[in-house]
């Protein structure tokens, strides 16, 4: 019989084009992702994805009918119970903690990314499921200027969603080491500005060691960043701190070095000093 625990996030697991379940360490239960990126395509590239076979590109056109189909049907063997007895899921941890769009790739890319949203948050209503459930559009924030982008964070924001945004880097070299990605640090900013205006944001941060990441000089430009937030009135509702939990599936991944639980502690200490709440996994 199938088991599902934090260390499976295998995309294919319940056999759907678009719907997955997760045992999130995150979001601390059971995640219902969804994945807008099959195709395995995404505009950045870390070094620490798990993406097997990741390749540049966006998201494909979207089949809305089959995601419908797909999660309604999902859903319906959640709230039954059907799909906790399959899994072997634990009585303490059988309740829904969030809908959460990641997958395969950045979500936003998708060119119907708002009308996806708007169908999600509607199935996930008509299925009970909000306000107990959060949720989630986990995004690397590049794409939050384009209109498409900007509506489905409107969207988002009805159903008191969150947009969880990453930052590995407060610096253009530490996010072309890390993330093999030219943002630039005005292109970061007013992208964070514009997103926290939309809909609730939460900083996503992996932390770990590899060449000159997370340096003396990395980690002094990070926490200076997140004081400049703090004095732009960027509103961020917490920073989401995190090590390396499964096997990179990149070119780099016998280079990377787990960050040990002090280290992680320690620098979430500092996190908390400049006013955030912060929480590490």
């Amino acid at each position: 019989m199938a088991s599902l625990t934090t260390q499976q996030h295998d995309r294919d697991v319940a056999g759907l084009t678009y719907v997955y379940p997760v045992m999130s360490r995150r979001a601390g239960g059971l995640s219902i992702g969804i994945n807008f990126n099959p195709n395995n395509a995404c505009n950045w590239r870390c070094v620490y994805c798990q993406v097997p076979h990741l390749q540049r590109g966006a998201a494909p056109e979207m089949a809305f009918d089959l995601l419908e189909e797909e999660l309604r049907s999902f859903l319906a063997q959640v709230v039954s119970g059907e799909f906790f007895e399959r899994f072997q899921i634990a009585e303490e941890q059988r309740v829904i903690k969030d809908i959460a769009i990641s997958g395969n790739g950045e979500p936003t890319s998708l060119k119907t990314f708002d009308h996806a949203i708007r169908l999600i948050g509607k199935i996930a209503s008509d299925m009970g499921l909000f306000p107990a459930a959060n949720f989630v559009v986990i995004s690397n924030g590049s794409l939050i200027h384009l209109p498409l982008v900007k509506r489905g964070l409107v969207e988002l924001a009805r159903y008191e969603g969150e947009l969880w945004f990453k930052l590995d880097s407060a610096t253009p070299e530490g996010r072309m080491l890390i993330n093999d990605s030219r943002q630039s640090q005005a292109a970061l900013l007013k992208n964070l500005e514009l997103a926290s205006h939309l809909c609730a944001v939460k900083l996503q941060t992996c932390a770990f060691h590899y060449r000159h990441a997370w340096s003396t000089q990395e980690k002094a430009a990070y926490l200076a960043l997140l004081a400049r937030l703090k004095a732009q009135d960027i509103k961020i509702r917490r920073v989401l701190l995190y090590g390396i939990a499964r096997a990179s599936c990149q070119p780099e991944a016998s280079a990377l070095e787990h960050m040990a639980r002090e280290e992680l502690e320690a620098l979430a200490a500092e996190i908390a000093a400049l006013g955030y709440d912060v929480s590490v996994n």
